[in-house]
């Protein structure tokens, strides 16, 4: 007889076989008649139909209650309901993922099952989109353009059917600004009214298709209540006023409202400024609502006169909106306050304000030198910490010199080589999709380069600008003297990066000179050096992080390292290899075996230096299967799909199987295939078979899952000159290319531009057989893909499932 712990049955008759597995940190359900919801990790086959990762399933919770309470670890496999097609399928509990029922559902409503489990595996914007609330201002990715809104609903916009106990959670959006129009409804869908907005203003997104405001790191500020200024003084924020200065009456907004001791001040933007905000601290009793404005205080002159006044009142319009066109939301901007004091912040929200004519910006400073936090007459348009926002004319703002000093022929150049980054305190998440061409496309963009730093520009755009795989580095409890080191990493090169999509040369410089203080080379500042150097530095010997690879050779003892060199013999058969055959040739020859699953792979390419390459190119792997390389794990018999038991070093090289592949066998296909004369000197070794797997034959099911890594961004060499490829997004044509010192400015005293641009060219290359690639001329190859495929020095990939646990 079974007991509670080896077979459970439901009320309806569905047997259940559960696991214990539970992530450390996730929540248990609460008791009760509820459901256990998952996620896959991986694909996963059973039967004959296969359940891509990102699929999400789940399990009654009364069930899930009886096993963790038997306390069994015995059994690997749950068996769920898929809420996508709601059939019933025994999954590998090592794949799954609980998630609660809050993140559940809106996980749900995204279709892109790659997309919904990047969502999950990230975190950031799941644990956002849970704290939303209605009124908060977001930013809404259209067609990769971007717009303002806010939300004005959240929840599910359809009946559950009666066999899902799930319905997807949705955001009611109001588009704002320039998005208006672009919507596809009023706040109604199928019939159904849930918010109020004017016409094709409103949209219904799932949370991969929004970015909440304040930006993710950020937590959200908290609604203090405000006192009723109405009741105290006749005058608030908003107001058009008139006051005498100098004996002049002028106009103007009026943009704060406050108090010293017992005197009210307010805090005014004259309208006669022009294209400069210079804001005037005007004592109450000096100033008069424009509802109260006497006639006598209009200035007496005809129409064409007033039109001519409001012209000469904007500047030279015509002259500046060209340089206002290129400002947009997310644009880092300066603006120059009273007594010229300049300013620096990012602009949060564009359009119109309620009886204010110009276009105006949101923008949250850098410091506390604003007013607001976002809100105005009582609506919410962005969020920001208080006393950190200022609305003002758009025309008022410039871009900002630290970021913006090449591509406008306005600033001077020569002050960008004296600007230092800001130190960003707030934790910002990688930049992906849409989000990371808007932050980090264009000139002055990525890691400005300075006295041979390519190498570790390189290496730090590649760790840290569209993945959080090694983000451990910048958290883990350093000790005091090496906790600089850890602070200039995270809050002058990777928040700013994250935040502003640059990264001045002064803070890299800070941490190569911090690097020769603390290292066994004093030329770290200076000299040109080779990135695992670097990695191996900051990561071992400064950070102390764990070792990303564990290897095996032979029995021996277990090998630790954070970079893989490839070392294999010339292949004939290898003309034009790509990273699996080079990694499985580098193993076999070398006999060894990954200990764990890594959730960093760096791979160094069989090259050294400048001169000599082995191939003259190699193709990328988009993904790395990395199942037949890890020691003691179940492995598939690789010709007819049984548990393999043999493995064979001299069949890997056979020309008469397939070219990528460990060659594993059960034990009666490796008999067959040793039959053959040619085979018969092959001397097979014994595979570690786990106990659970020993009696199992192809015919079960579940079959054994693959272990792949996604390739993440690429390190090339061309005459000493690093540069690096990233993957942004999940189609193959989302690839950056950076280069820290693509251009200059200047001579010796000048400095260098980098640059990122979009190389989607890449896709091409990687759709060619590989023979008509091996034909390609590198000189005639598109774009910058000649760099990608012929110039490779370092592959790095990721397991965003094992990065959960590091």
């Amino acid at each position: 007889m079974l007991s509670c712990c080896d077979s459970l049955t439901s009320q309806d008759g569905v047997e259940a076989k559960m696991t214990t597995a539970v992530v450390p940190g996730s929540p248990l359900p609460s008791q009760g008649d509820g459901n256990v919801y998952y996620i896959l990790t991986d694909d996963f086959a059973y039967g004959s139909k296969l359940f891509p990762s990102g699929s999400m399933c789940f399990l009654k919770e009364r069930l899930y209650l009886r096993s963790i309470a038997c306390g069994t670890t015995s059994t690997r496999c749950m068996r769920v309901t898929m809420l996508d097609d709601h059939s019933i399928a025994t999954v590998e509990a090592e794949i799954l993922q609980p998630v609660n029922e809050e993140e559940a559902v809106f996980l749900l409503a995204i279709n892109n099952l790659n997309e919904r489990l990047n969502c999950f595996l990230d975190r950031c914007s799941l644990e956002v989109a849970v704290k939303a609330t209605v009124g908060q201002q977001v930013i809404v990715d259209l067609s990769q353009h971007l717009f303002t809104g806010t939300i004005r609903y959240i929840g599910k916009i359809s009946k559950s059917p009666l066999s899902s106990p799930l319905c997807p959670s949705y955001f009611g959006v109001e588009l704002q600004g320039d998005g208006e129009g672009k919507g596809h409804s009023d706040g109604t869908y199928n019939g159904s009214e849930y918010f109020k907005c004017k016409q094709n203003c409103g949209l219904f997104l799932p949370l991969n298709k929004i970015q909440f405001i304040p930006a993710l790191g950020s937590d959200p500020v908290r609604e203090e209540p405000k006192p009723d200024v109405d009741e105290v003084v006749p005058v608030k924020a908003g107001d058009t006023i008139g006051f005498y200065l100098d004996d002049i009456f002028r106009q103007g907004i009026a943009m704060d409202v406050y108090k010293e001791g017992t005197q009210w001040f307010v805090k005014v933007c004259p309208e006669e400024e022009g294209p400069t905000d210079v804001f005037r601290d005007i004592p109450m009793d000096s100033v008069v609502k424009e509802g109260l404005l006497s006639p006598v205080f209009e200035p007496d002159m005809a129409p064409g006169s007033q039109r001519q006044l409001k012209r000469e009142r904007s500047g030279s319009g015509e002259e500046l909106e060209s340089e206002k066109q290129s400002l947009d939301v997310n644009s880092m901007v300066q603006i120059t306050l009273g007594k010229g004091n300049p300013v620096s912040g990012i602009i949060r929200w564009l359009g119109y304000l309620p009886s204010i004519e110009p276009k105006m910006a949101g923008v949250e400073l850098d410091e506390e030198k604003g007013v607001t936090d976002g809100e105005w007459l009582g609506t919410r348009y962005f969020r920001c910490p208080p006393k950190r926002g200022l609305f003002v004319k758009l025309q008022s703002c410039q871009p900002d010199i630290r970021f913006q000093c090449v591509s406008s022929g306005l600033l001077d150049p020569s002050t960008c080589s004296r600007m230092d980054s800001p130190k960003v305190l707030a934790n910002f998440p990688p930049l992906r999709n849409g989000t990371a061409v808007r932050v980090l496309q264009g000139r002055m963009r990525g890691i400005q380069g300075h006295c041979n730093s390519c190498y570790m520009d390189a290496a730090l755009f590649s760790l840290f600008s569209c993945t959080s795989v090694l983000d451990s580095m910048l958290f883990k409890p350093s000790l005091p003297p090496d906790g600089h080191v850890q602070k200039i990493l995270r809050d002058e090169i990777v928040n700013p990066l994250r935040r502003n999509g640059f990264v001045h040369a002064n803070s890299v410089m800070q941490l190569r000179q911090q690097l020769t203080e603390k290292g066994q080379c004093s030329s770290f500042a200076t000299s040109e050096k080779d990135p695992e150097e670097f990695l191996n530095l900051i990561m071992h010997h400064i950070l102390g992080i764990e070792p990303l690879l564990k290897l095996q050779s032979g029995g021996q003892k277990e090998q630790e390292c954070y970079c893989y060199q490839i070392f294999i013999d010339k292949q004939e058969g290898l003309v034009v290899p790509n990273v699996q055959q080079l990694v499985e040739h580098s193993f076999l020859s070398s006999n060894l075996k990954l200990v764990e699953i890594p959730s960093c792979f760096i791979i160094q390419m069989p090259r050294f230096g400048k001169e000599y390459k082995m191939f003259s190119k190699i193709i990328p792997s988009l993904e790395l299967d990395i199942t037949d390389l890890l020691l003691d794990s179940p492995r598939e018999c690789f010709v007819c799909g049984d548990v393999a038991t043999e493995e064979c070093s001299e069949c890997f090289k056979d020309k008469m199987f397939a070219v990528t592949g460990m060659k594993q066998y059960c034990k009666s296909c490796c008999r067959q295939a040793h039959s053959h004369y040619q085979r018969k000197a092959h001397r097979p070794t014994k595979l570690h078979v786990p106990e659970e797997f020993q009696s199992r034959s192809h015919m079960d099911s579940p079959r054994i899952p693959r272990e792949r890594m996604e390739l993440f961004a690429v390190l090339c060499i061309e005459t000493s000159h690093y540069v690096s490829f990233v993957k942004y997004g999940p189609e193959k044509e989302n690839w950056l290319f950076f280069d820290s010192m693509a251009d200059r400015h200047g001579d010796e005293n000048g400095f260098n531009i980098p640059i990122v641009t979009l190389c989607p060219e890449v896709a091409k290359y990687l759709q060619l057989p590989v023979a008509a690639l091996a034909m390609e001329q590198p000189r005639d190859m598109e774009g910058v893909a000649k760099r990608l495929f012929c110039d490779a020095y370092m592959y790095m990939y990721q397991s965003k499932k094992m990065a959960l646990y590091k």
